[in-house]
């Protein structure tokens, strides 16, 4: 079997660098930002880093690679938010296509309060806008969520999905999330009941991609607080179902964890997450 493990890495020096970190830990696959999360400038590349970046990723095999959205992003929003969330996602989709990235895993916002209609109609006629203005080879990743934003139910997930239609909207499972929204996959018969789930309102063929992170907070916290692997309360069980399961082993796996000095994602946390392969 051929395992897609990786991680969010750091840009730092140059989007190359992240492909350099990959191979450093024993990755291949790969997220990076485009630009600062936490911000609504646009990425800045030139040309030659762009053909720089497609060459390294192929000489290293590093593939896919995945971009993450910024945390800015609110796609129920109607006002100037929603406005720049649209340009922020068409532009780093169009990015995505000149480097060859798969695409961009989001987080889909919030409501702001209570539900409304013309709230998810917004949230439906903004996503479909940016699909409609962006290259037909690139994705966009829903992620779902674990502390009661959009997304905490895989329903709420298959509905929005489902009303859109496009098959380049696809889906980013985070097991940090999954454990603090309530979802239990520590036994053979959780795990498979909750992929029956799955691909009854999703679609298993919607799956793009897991961020693999332990969780800090307990079972159902609705505390989204990511921990290393194997040092949190979600029960290895549940990675090694991931790795072992013909439905989900071939679906990239990305470390989002803290890291063991508290630099994010390193070799140990990936070697962790590789032993588990030989035990499941």
């Amino acid at each position: 079997m051929n395992y897609r493990l990786g991680a969010h890495l750091s840009t730092a020096g140059g989007y190359c660098k992240a492909i350099e970190k990959a191979l450093i830990i024993g990755a291949n696959t790969l997220q990076i930002f485009s630009t600062s999360p936490r911000s609504w400038k646009p990425a800045e590349i030139s040309p030659e880093d762009v053909t720089a970046f497609r060459e390294a990723k192929l000489q290293s095999g590093v593939n896919p690679v995945f971009f993450h959205a910024s945390y800015l992003i609110n796609l129920t929003d109607s006002g100037e938010t929603g406005k720049l969330s649209k340009v922020s996602l068409i532009r780093e989709l169009q990015l995505a296509a000149q480097m060859d990235i798969i695409g961009s895993i989001v987080h889909t916002g919030s409501y702001k309060g209570e539900y409304a209609p013309e709230k998810f109609q917004t949230l439906i006629s903004n996503i479909t806008e940016i699909l409609n203005q962006t290259p037909e080879n690139t994705i966009l990743i829903l992620e779902n969520s674990g502390n009661k934003k959009i997304g905490v139910t895989i329903d709420e997930i298959g509905e929005i999905i489902s009303v859109i239609g496009n098959s380049r909207l696809k889906l980013c499972l985070d097991t940090c999330h999954l454990h603090a929204a309530g979802y239990d996959l520590s036994t053979p018969e959780e795990f498979d009941r909750f992929l029956i789930q799955l691909e009854k309102t999703v679609g298993l063929d919607r799956l793009a991609a897991f961020h693999i992170n332990d969780s800090k907070d307990a079972f159902h916290s609705y505390r989204d607080r990511h921990e290393n692997i194997g040092k949190g309360q979600i029960p290895s069980s549940v990675f090694k179902h991931i790795l072992s399961d013909n439905r989900t082993c071939y679906i990239p796996l990305i470390l989002e964890v803290p890291g063991l000095e508290g630099k994010g994602p390193d070799k140990e946390n990936l070697d962790v997450l590789k032993s588990f392969i030989h035990q499941s």
